[in-house]
């Protein structure tokens, strides 16, 4: 009855299990559907310069044809040439500096001392007045380097620009060259004042003239740019009209820029209809249809290749909300109309779900994140490509990710991909390279810089999911972190043979694939355990007093058994992480502790044994990591008691260990094959040969003369 009861719960689990993961599936699908563009999409992929390879193209109505970019930048300089800058004159300024230097003048006059001479201040009074009355009738005023550079592009040798002169609320056409500057009254008074035969200190009354020169023509930005963007405003955005029945296209012909013109204007009108006059719900049914497939593919992949992740409901909620983050922020930018979509950090999926996954989750659900964006933006083609490459090499930069640099080495790399992809299509697609604008590259710089904010992101997830990435695994490989000193410091032997179950365990996983961040972070702190009592282990023991020679063989055993349950313990007073924790308790597996085993059936030859007091609790691995690790621990522990360490004594220990661990079944959970285990052993034996300095031994008698 009690076998039926566990039955019956697990089914119930798994039947709860399955409803969640469907419910999770469809959430997704419906906030997919909702944020997405409702509106048809034009049926017809086509590149300037690229064959037609459709049926002749006949216009199903009248539409206008929309002006290229560069058009309606030719316009807009055009009608921005037309525009006359204004200029308002200022009436009183020259009453009140005419005003001003006939008052001031008999002071300057007599502080000058000119009062002492021949010379009629009234002679003065009179020719200050007229030059000033002359260039404030004329008019002074700020030349404007905009209007004086736009105009020097038809004749570089002027400097002189229209203007229009509001002049009490009446506006009135003039050319700057009819003013004065400041400078030019300058020039103006140095050219006169030779002709004034009644004025003798010609230097003293310029300059003082010069203090009541300023300007009385003041330049207006603000009606000037009002009426600037007025008449952009009223610039047509279309020309020419493409009359029902038209030929737009013809089959295997080349798309020239005005047949590519006519396709793009035909594009834009159909959508905009569809916006009006298309049914929503259908278009709603097909993105359901499409969204629900794309999933189906990635939840068969993942039900395939990485179980671990399929039963998962909270590792498949990471990976639900990415997407749904991205199609959003999609969608958000199609709808706002941003200048450019590739602004997108798109890369930032790849690169978050590698860092928390793997390489082949992240290639999967970047393919089908770009198919499914495909579908809603425009030049799909060029979008898909540029995206799918720059993804593709994000997750390729960061395969093994063992340093922090590597994440702004990546950026560099994706962003060389985007530009290099981006040029090559222009080029194959118009045939020049003066085509290419370079401030177009600029998105892509813009993407790549906003990426780097997926790194934040990824240990967000962390902490909410309780996930590791290779980032976390990368702090706890850190020797400076306070657990590792603190076994350096008390288990120093410990911590020396850790170090090197490491390297062993890491090498091996190079050679057969896996996850090498991880075995050796599980390798550091799988005997965190002998820290509670590190005498009782031989490599921390520093006399030739054995604390073990004062106990039963049956409470050695338990001591040293029960380092995997302190380890334990230990880990997660330190909040190590759950896959961490699977080395530590699976590193010794079920076997037995056969020294002490052995002892006690010497010394009590009549007595039963309980191998339960001999045996570790396991579980045994269950991961090719965690086997590889079991493998490392016991040949780096057994060659330490090598007396005459040997190329052959080194390969029978590594032969016998690994053998006894399969006799034991030790590997029965682990997904590791006979060739993978293998081929560690010849990594651990070389590498054992060369910490013990094996030296070949060369039988000179054989060698060939």
């Amino acid at each position: 009855m009690g076998r039926l009861k566990i039955k019956y719960k697990r089914e119930l689990n798994t039947t709860e299990n399955l409803i969640r993961k469907i419910g999770l599936i469809l959430i997704t699908i419906v906030l997919i559907c909702i944020f997405l563009p409702k509106q048809p999409r034009f049926r017809y992929e086509f590149q300037k310069g690229k064959v037609w390879n459709h049926e002749n193209l006949i216009s199903p109505y009248n539409f206008a044809i929309l002006k290229t970019q560069e058009e309606l930048n030719a316009d807009k300089k055009g009608i921005l040439n037309t525009i006359q800058p204004i200029y308002n004159a200022n009436t009183t300024t020259s009453k009140e500096q005419i005003d001003q230097f006939n008052t001031d003048l008999s002071e300057k006059w007599q502080s000058s001392k000119l009062d002492t001479t021949h010379e009629n201040i009234n002679d003065y009074r009179s020719a200050g007045n007229a030059i000033l009355n002359h260039l404030y009738g004329k008019g002074i005023l700020s030349l404007n380097n905009r209007f004086q550079n736009r105009n020097n592009e038809k004749s570089p040798a002027s400097k002189h620009y229209n203007f229009t002169l509001i002049q009490d609320k009446v506006a009135s056409q003039k050319n700057t060259a009819d003013c004065y500057t400041i400078e030019s009254s300058y020039g103006y008074m140095d050219e006169l004042m030779p002709k004034l035969t009644k004025i003798k200190q010609k230097g003293w009354l310029e300059e003082t003239l010069k203090n009541y020169i300023t300007i009385n023509y003041i330049y207006n930005d603000q009606q000037t740019e009002a009426l600037e963007q007025n008449a952009i405003a009223n610039i047509s955005a279309t020309r020419g009209v493409v009359q029902k029945g038209e030929l737009i296209a013809e089959k295997e012909k080349i798309i020239s820029n005005e047949t590519y013109q006519k396709l793009e204007s035909l594009r834009k009108v159909y959508e905009d209809e569809g916006k009006i006059s298309g049914n929503q719900n259908y278009v709603t049914l097909g993105q359901f249809l499409i969204i629900s497939l794309a999933l189906s593919i990635l939840m068969v992949f993942l039900f395939l290749f990485r179980k671990d992740i399929y039963f998962n409901n909270r590792l498949l909620m990471i990976i639900m909300i990415v997407i749904i983050g991205m199609l959003a922020v999609l969608s958000w930018a199609i709808k706002i109309k941003i200048p450019n979509l590739y602004y997108i950090p798109f890369c930032a999926v790849p690169i978050i779900i590698r860092i928390l996954f793997d390489t082949r989750v992240a290639l999967n659900i970047h393919l089908l994140m770009v198919l499914l964006a495909g579908l809603f933006v425009p030049n799909s083609f060029e979008f898909v490509f540029l995206q799918f490459m720059a993804g593709i090499v994000a997750i390729y930069s960061i395969k093994t990710l063992v340093k922090r640099e590597q994440l702004f080495v990546s950026s560099a790399i994706i962003l060389g991909t985007y530009w290099v992809a981006y040029i090559g299509l222009v080029v194959t697609r118009n045939g020049s390279i003066d085509t290419i604008y370079w401030t177009d590259l600029l998105p892509f710089l813009v993407s790549v810089m906003i990426t780097l904010l997926a790194y934040p992101m990824i240990y967000a997830f962390e902490k909410l999911f309780g996930i590791v990435s290779d980032l976390t695994l990368m702090e706890l490989t850190n020797s400076n972190s306070k657990l590792l000193r603190e076994l350096s410091f008390k288990a120093p032997g410990t911590f020396q043979h850790s170090l090197q179950v490491a390297n062993l365990a890491e090498a091996a996983i190079y050679k057969i694939g896996g996850n090498p961040l991880l075995v050796r972070a599980g390798a550091l702190y799988h005997d965190i355990g002998k820290l509670t009592n590190p005498q009782f282990f031989i490599e921390n023991q520093k006399t030739e007093k054995n604390p073990h020679d004062e106990l039963s063989p049956e409470q050695s055993a338990q001591i040293i058994i029960s380092h995997v349950i302190k380890g334990v313990d230990v880990a997660k007073k330190h909040q190590l992480p759950e896959v961490i924790l699977d080395f530590i308790r699976t590193h010794h597996g079920t076997t037995r502790v056969d020294y002490f085993y052995n002892l006690f059936v010497k010394n009590n030859p009549d007595k039963l044994v309980d191998e339960s007091l001999f045996t570790y609790p396991g579980p045994i691995p269950f991961s090719k990591e965690t086997a590889v690790l079991m493998m490392a621990d016991s040949v780096e522990a057994a060659s330490r008691a090598l007396k005459e360490p040997s190329e052959e004594s080194i390969n029978n220990l590594v032969d016998k260990i690994i053998e006894h661990k399969l006799m034991r079944g030790q590997f029965n959970n682990s997904n590791i094959t006979l060739k993978d285990i293998t081929e560690s052993a010849v990594i651990f034996k070389a590498m054992l040969k060369s910490i013990y300095h094996v030296r070949v031994d060369y039988d000179l008698s054989k060698k060939t003369m």
